[in-house]
């Protein structure tokens, strides 16, 4: 046989194997629903089981489709494995960025607190931690302006995922937490 021939020769071997894949899933699918139907089987393990069957079914189908058309089943393991690794160790370094870049995402839209209000991140129950105005958020962390008791402003760059890890106390808009705590009753505290 010439060259041309065999390579459709494993095209069509190739295609056989997907449309045995296909059908194959289409009977166990069958074949599951009258089962599960007999014996009343709850819906959500119908659901995952034909998920899992469909998958098992269609990785083995590709992986005998590879071999088919002359890519080697170690070669794709090995390479496969090899990205995951890659992107475990690439997505473990970079897991904090990817933390308050998320936190960041809640914190625009559930909008705990909002730009210029006073916000007081607590350590442990009512044990104090950072206090301030909030005067920016981006992706990374949110600044805080702090006013200390000398009179002297400092900005604390406190990272996003802590709002999440941490009780936060709001005051609204322009109002010193000093007020709020005097009981002016003008100052809604969250």
């Amino acid at each position: 046989m010439d060259h041309g021939t065999q390579a459709a020769l494993r095209l069509g071997e190739a295609l056989l194997i997907l449309a045995g894949a296909w059908l194959l899933n289409a009977l166990l699918r069958r074949l599951l629903v009258r089962l599960c139907a007999r014996y009343e089987v709850a819906p959500a393990f119908v659901i995952a089981t034909r998920r899992l069957l469909g998958t098992v079914i269609y990785l083995a189908a590709a992986m005998l489709f590879l071999n088919r058309m002359g890519i080697s089943g170690s070669v794709v393991w090995t390479t496969l494995t090899g990205f995951a690794a890659v992107a475990a160790v690439a997505f473990f370094a970079a897991w904090s960025v990817l933390s308050n870049l998320f936190c960041a995402l809640l914190i625009l839209t559930t909008r705990p607190f909002r730009l210029y209000d006073h916000i007081e991140v607590l350590d442990n129950g009512e044990k104090p931690g950072f206090k301030g105005r909030v005067v920016d958020i981006n992706f990374v962390y949110t600044t805080l302006q702090e006013t200390r008791e000398d009179g002297a402003e400092t900005v604390l760059h406190v990272p996003n995922s802590q709002f999440f890890q941490r009780t936060t106390r709001l005051w609204r808009r322009e109002a010193l937490p000093e007020q709020a705590a005097g009981g002016n009753g003008t100052n809604a505290q969250r």
